[in-house]
């Protein structure tokens, strides 16, 4: 993680669609280098339990969305609880003379109020490493806040403070509602230019993002709303004034806003929500694998037995895959300029269930939980076969540092 969200760096994100290939993206504090996209998601723990943030949705009447609420609405509605984060980052470094030294630095993001009890929802690389963090809401002045808890898998965090005086909480939507062409608002600090609003659509759904620690956060809402350093964490709002996400990501090359912004949506911080407040730990199923989409084009250069489904590139050593034997590339084969790994695996279906790339498979994995049991159809050796495989524990990071995709 650099030390501040005021500087701008550049993610690079694996595409589904060919091997190696990737875009240049990523909000504020987001690690460079390889990527490493690792399937997994939230555990969405008891499904009938209702989350800790539900009483935020009830703080304050849902507006109909109906009703065709304006940006101004919105905004005079909501903006209040849209909180200024800052966070105090101290790193240890070494002077011309070798001799240990300690240099702080700043990083502003946004976060948004969920309750009346003083908890905000924000991004975990918005207080990642963090001595201090402080936080401004409405127009009160700015006060210490406590980090209840953070999962760098998901980009959640979840902070406490004090004094809500003059802040109202934002009411919560349904992110599973979303349609593509939804009206939405994003409502941040960016560049620490607080409360700012910026407008738009919901322009795709269920993009895959990488998170801080390398794994990878599915089902996350597109938007073309204006979004920038700083707004990390704030709200992305829809027609009705409800939170639907979380703004955590852009994809450019500038490095400023370019129409393309990511948020998590708020179904899955609910879910890790529930996790932090009751006991600080977010328990994730993953199943440890690395590879890419096959397309007809790709089946045909490498004379595939199939058309559709995914090569698996590296297989993570001692993770869920590795122990029921499902097997990586042995091998790169060169076509027209791009590498493809070959001799590897070919997952075709899980759960009996055809797919059609690593989305799908990605998806299966976040709808189970650690030590849940999946059947992936797989191509292995020329045969077709059935494999069992007991999903794992996510670990806090991404362990296989030569590997350019793990989802």
């Amino acid at each position: 993680m650099g030390p501040t969200l005021a500087r701008m760096q550049s993610l690079k994100r694996f595409l589904s669609t060919s091997f190696g290939s990737a875009v240049t993206g990523g909000l504020v504090v987001l690690i460079a280098g390889l990527i490493l996209i690792q399937t997994g998601a939230v555990d969405t723990n008891d499904d009938n339990a209702a989350p800790v943030i539900e009483p935020a949705a009830l703080a304050r009447p849902a507006s109909n969305s109906t009703q065709g609420l304006t940006v101004h609405d919105i905004y005079q509605r909501d903006a209040d609880g849209v909180a200024f984060i800052r966070s105090t980052i101290v790193q240890k470094t070494q002077s011309v003379f070798g001799l240990p030294q300690q240099q702080s630095s700043e990083a502003t993001g946004s976060g948004f109020l969920i309750d009346n009890d003083g908890h905000i929802l924000t991004n975990a690389h918005v207080v990642e490493g963090a001595q201090k963090v402080e936080v401004q809401l409405g127009d009160g002045a700015e006060q210490n806040a406590q980090v209840v808890g953070s999962d760098p898998s998901s980009d959640i965090a979840l902070l406490k403070v004090d004094n809500t005086e003059g802040a109202n909480p934002l009411p919560l939507g349904d992110s599973s509602k979303v349609q593509v062409g939804d009206p939405v608002v994003a409502i941040g600090n960016p560049f620490a230019l607080d409360r700012t609003v910026t407008s738009g659509i919901v322009s795709a759904l269920q993009r895959q993002i990488q998170a801080p620690n390398g794994f990878s956060i599915s089902d996350v809402i597109q938007t073309d709303a204006a979004i920038n350093p700083g707004n990390s964490g704030g709200p992305l709002i829809d027609g009705a004034g409800e939170v639907i996400g979380i703004n955590s990501q852009i994809e450019s090359q500038s490095g400023g806003n370019e129409g393309v912004g990511f948020a998590v949506p708020i179904k899955t911080a609910a879910d890790v929500v529930s996790q932090l407040e009751n006991g600080g730990q977010v328990h994730q199923a993953y199943l440890g694998i690395s590879g890419g989409d096959i397309t007809p084009e790709i089946a045909h250069a490498l004379n595939l037995p199939v058309t559709q489904g995914v090569l698996i590139e590296r297989v993570l050593n001692g993770g869920p895959a590795d122990d029921a034997g499902i097997k990586g590339a042995t091998g790169q084969a060169t076509i027209s300029g791009q590498t493809f790994p070959v001799g590897g695996d070919i997952i075709t279906k899980v759960d009996g269930k055809a797919i059609s790339g690593m989305d799908d498979v990605i998806s299966a994995v976040n709808g189970h939980k650690p030590g849940d049991e999946i059947t992936l159809t797989i191509f292995s050796g020329g045969q077709q076969k059935d494999v069992t495989v007991k999903l794992g524990d996510r670990p806090s990071h991404v362990q296989d540092s030569n590997s350019s995709s793990l989802p």
